[in-house]
């Protein structure tokens, strides 16, 4: 029943017809011509993609994937009307500190799972007990093994609420939330609601600075290179953020019927990740997590639950809010929680500081650490989980 609140045990059991038609789909690509340039100015590059396809088809196992997944505790839920997945690991530490992470588009909990072990039980990586966190990662509304929303208006705002009611559900009074992507925009909209119980908020992108890049700092050389890197997203790297804040149905056409076109369209996402995701399958040189392994996890993922038109439409909403909220001339209300923030090179905007303390000027933690691009938890999980310990030790 939609209303249901009890909590309930999930294992993923994929029928071999599902990834039998997923191999013979690959085989039937239609393929485009070579791409006219020698960089991605044009697109996903044919030799990256070919790859990806060949390796896909012919060495990938999806079970690996799946007993992966079932080899972490996962359960579903209902919130606001819709089933949500979500992975909840305890730590073996008695007095860790309960935290809930986001993932984005186009991602999904597959690119968060290199940072469990860290995390959960950092004495086994380096680090000291009293850093453990308790960890739960749902898979957003539409994305994964979550149900899809059936009616409007899951934006951000409603998201927030839909997880602080989910760390209540679990028995949790104090806690602490993360996310980067679509992640970074739930993540802020808890901040800014905080709910009883939520001690801090901890992002690795400033997704705010979209909409106020004309009242951004450019002093600095560090200033100037974070206008040039967001200008250069949202002139020359904005198309599938454009296609589906426009109109995700349209583009959910070819995702769920071409698992190669999926694929392309998963990978077109941000210079930075597009290049170490292609040098994994073109040259088998993969950078941190994102192995051709991992990588394909995650598009899998994607495909066996037919979500390339359902996670897009978080973006029709997210326009739509965005456009509303211009309109209305108000200025959003602040971060009423302390506000931790990593810097990691690679991102499509490297904020600097300054940035970040115009968004979030009760700034608790910022660090800019030298590797490491967009998708921060999967590429490089280790310095990842070293962040996020040290962003939210003060507030144990």
């Amino acid at each position: 029943m939609p209303n249901d609140s009890d909590v309930r045990p999930f294992r993923l059991d994929t029928p071999e017809e599902a990834v039998t038609d997923l191999r013979r789909r690959i085989e039937a690509t239609r393929w485009p011509t070579r791409e006219l340039v020698d960089d991605r100015s044009q697109g996903v590059q044919l030799a990256t993609v070919q790859e990806l396809a060949r390796y896909w088809r012919t060495e990938y196992d999806w079970r690996a994937c799946e007993a992966k997944l079932n080899a972490l505790p996962q359960f579903t839920t209902y919130l606001d009307g819709v089933e949500i997945h979500f992975i909840h690991v305890r730590s073996p530490h008695e007095n860790a500190l309960p935290l809930i992470m986001t993932h984005g588009w186009p991602g999904s909990v597959v690119e968060l799972l290199g940072a469990v072990g860290p995390l959960t039980d950092p004495t086994a990586h380096g680090g000291a007990a009293e850093d453990a966190f308790h960890l739960v990662l749902p898979s957003l509304p539409g994305y994964g093994f979550s149900g899809e929303p059936a009616e409007l208006g899951w934006d951000s705002n409603r998201m927030a609420r839909a997880w602080a009611e989910l760390m209540g559900r679990l028995g949790y009074t104090r806690y602490v939330a993360q996310g980067g992507d679509v992640g970074a925009a739930v993540t802020d909209a808890m901040g800014r609601q905080a709910p009883e119980g939520l001690l801090g908020i901890h992002l690795t992108l400033l997704s705010g600075a979209i909409g106020i890049k004309d009242k951004l700092p450019a002093k600095t050389e560090q200033e100037r290179a974070a206008h040039e890197a967001l200008d250069t997203f949202t002139k020359d790297g904005f198309g599938y953020f454009l296609e589906q804040s426009t109109r995700p149905q349209t583009i959910g056409y070819s995702l769920l019927d071409s698992p190669v076109g999926l694929a392309a369209w998963m990978l077109d996402h941000d210079t930075d990740s597009y290049y170490k995701i292609s040098r994994a399958f073109v040259d088998s040189m993969p950078v941190g997590g994102l192995t051709r392994e991992s990588v394909v996890d995650n598009i899998t993922l994607y495909w066996l639950t037919g979500t390339g038109a359902s996670s897009a439409r978080w973006y029709w909403e997210f326009g739509r809010f965005r456009a509303a909220a211009a309109a209305s001339g108000q200025a959003p209300p602040p971060v009423a929680v302390p506000v931790g923030f990593t810097v990691f090179p690679g991102e499509l905007w490297a904020a600097p500081r300054s940035w970040v303390e115009a968004v979030y000027p009760g700034l608790a933690y910022f660090n800019e650490v030298e590797k490491g691009g967009h998708f921060a938890a999967w590429e490089e999980p280790e310095l990842f989980a070293t962040e996020l310990r040290a962003a939210f030790r003060p507030l144990r």
